[in-house]
């Protein structure tokens, strides 16, 4: 389930050969160096009746690899590899990149960065 700033994933009956999670990924655009903004990330829940907590931020040029980086906590904390929350839940991440990019204001395509090249020129 998807809301700004948050996306709770969940499967508490442990079915598709999974085991039983219940996880929430908060999110946050903060002020960042010269560089620009950074996103701050703090998932927590539990995989198999094991609580977890795990916090991370991204630069606005890296942060639409999110995904991969909760996908990977995610088995960190007994999550089956190849298995990631992420991938059953797609619809909600497609939600969460579609919210980074406006809180970013990034166009779809454009620049990553104020200070990227202008490479049309």
């Amino acid at each position: 389930m998807f809301e700004p700033g948050h996306v709770h994933m969940t499967n508490p009956a442990g079915s598709f050969g999974l085991p039983p999670y219940n996880i929430d990924g908060y999110y946050e655009v903060r002020p960042g160096a010269k560089a620009g903004p950074i996103v701050h990330f703090r998932m927590v829940g539990e995989i198999d009746g094991k609580p977890f907590e795990e916090v991370f931020e991204m630069s606005h040029d890296t942060v639409f690899n999110f995904a991969s980086v909760m996908g990977k906590l995610a088995v960190k904390h007994g999550m089956p590899p190849n298995n990631s929350p992420v991938m059953r839940n797609h619809k909600d991440y497609d939600a969460v990149f579609e919210d980074i990019r406006a809180k970013l204001k990034v166009a779809v395509g454009g620049p990553l960065s104020a200070h990227a090249p202008n490479r049309d020129a």
